[in-house]
C-alpha cells in the first residue's frame, strides 16, 4: 500500500510517497483505531515475543498521548522462557497496563488438560485461551499473526470472525476490499484482529531497528545449553528435555520466534546487533516458524487444525 501526498514548498506542489514501513505502520494504526471505535471489549494478545511487542508499540502510537484503551492477555504454558516473562512484566508496569493471564498449568492441575507425551504444551493453549475470551467477554482479540509465517495464516483476513466456540471457518470470512473491515458478529462470537497481516519477518525487524524498540535478549546471539532434536536446537528444561541419548552442549545461538520452550528451536547465529539480525534474515530462505517451530511440524495441516479449534 503506497500513499501519495502533496506538500507545498515555496509555492510548488511536491508529490511524495510514504515509505514501505510508514505505509505498514499507517495501516496498523488505522486497524487499532477502527477496533477501538467498533468494539466494546478488545484485548491484545501479548506474550513478550517480537510481534506482540511491535503490536503494543503500534497501539501506543495509535492513541498517544492517551493511554492504550485495551488490556493485555497472555496464555502462559508454564514452559515460557524466563527472559520473555521478565520483559512482559516490565512492559506491563512501564505502560500501566492491565494483564490477564490464562494458565495452562492451572488446567493441568485441575485435571482438565493432560500433559502430552512429547512434553510440548503449545497445543494445550487453545482451551485456556478460548475460555478466558468467553469469561471476560472480549469481543475483539488482537494477534500478531502474519501471512508470511505459514500457509494457514496466509488465508487469514485482518478481521477474522470466530463463532461462539471460538472456531475458525474459512468459508465465513469476509472480503476486505479497499481496507474496509466488517466487525459485525452475533452474541457469543468474536473477531480476531491481525494488524501485522501484511508485514514480513524482515519488515518487523526493520521497524524494530527504525523505532529503537527494546526486545528480550534471546532474540540476539548468546551462549546457551541446548540439545539436538528433529533438526532443531532445543533448550534443556523441566518440560522433559533432553531424553536419553540427547547430548546437551553449549552453542552460540539465537531465537527467531519465541513460544513454548519445548517446541521452539534456536538457530546457530553470531548476530548480536539489529543490523546483523536483519542481514541474517534477508539471506534466509525459510520462514521463522518453518525453521524453528516443532508444533507446526506435527502434521501438514497442524496450524490449520488448531485454528479451526480456536487457536491463533
Amino acid at each position: 500500500m503506497t500513499t501519495t501526498v502533496s506538500s507545498v514548498e515555496e509555492g510548488t506542489r511536491t508529490p511524495y510517497a510514504l515509505s514501505h514501513l510508514d505505509s505498514l505502520e499507517s495501516e496498523a494504526v488505522h486497524i487499532f483505531r477502527e477496533v477501538a471505535g467498533e468494539f466494546e471489549r478488545p484485548v491484545i494478545l501479548f506474550s513478550g515475543g517480537k510481534d506482540s511487542i511491535v503490536m503494543l508499540h503500534l497501539a501506543l502510537k495509535a492513541f498517544a498521548p492517551a493511554p492504550v484503551p485495551f488490556s493485555l492477555l497472555h496464555v502462559d504454558t508454564g514452559h515460557n522462557f524466563p527472559e520473555v516473562l521478565e520483559y512482559r512484566d516490565r512492559a506491563v508496569a512501564k505502560h500501566g497496563l492491565r494483564l490477564h493471564v490464562a494458565s495452562v498449568q492451572d488446567y493441568i492441575d485441575r485435571g482438565v488438560l493432560k500433559e502430552r507425551a512429547d512434553g510440548t504444551r503449545n497445543p494445550l493453549q487453545t482451551l485456556p485461551l478460548t475460555e478466558k475470551i468467553q469469561s471476560e467477554k472480549f469481543d475483539a482479540v488482537f494477534g500478531g499473526g502474519r501471512r508470511d509465517e505459514e500457509k494457514a495464516r496466509a488465508k487469514e483476513r485482518v478481521f477474522s470472525l470466530r463463532d461462539e466456540f471460538s472456531q475458525w471457518d474459512p468459508r465465513r470470512q469476509r472480503p476486505e476490499l479497499w481496507n474496509l473491515y466488517n466487525g459485525r458478529h452475533a452474541p457469543g462470537e468474536h473477531v480476531r484482529v491481525f494488524p501485522l497481516s501484511n508485514w514480513t519477518e524482515l519488515d518487523v525487524w526493520q521497524y524494530i531497528a527504525r523505532e529503537g524498540i527494546e526486545l528480550p535478549e534471546i532474540y540476539f546471539a548468546h551462549e546457551r545449553e541446548v540439545f539436538a532434536r528433529s533438526g532443531m536446537w532445543l533448550t534443556a528444561g523441566e518440560w522433559g528435555g533432553p531424553k536419553d541419548g540427547e547430548t546437551v552442549e553449549k552453542r552460540l545461538i539465537r531465537y527467531r520466534t519465541v513460544g513454548d520452550m519445548s517446541c521452539t528451536g534456536a538457530v546457530d547465529s553470531d548476530a548480536t546487533t539489529l543490523d546483523a539480525v536483519i542481514a541474517e534474515i534477508a539471506a534466509s530462505r525459510l520462514t521463522e516458524r518453518g525453521a524453528t517451530r516443532a508444533d507446526d511440524k506435527l502434521s501438514e495441516a497442524a496450524m490449520e487444525d488448531r485454528k479451526r479449534e480456536g487457536y491463533f
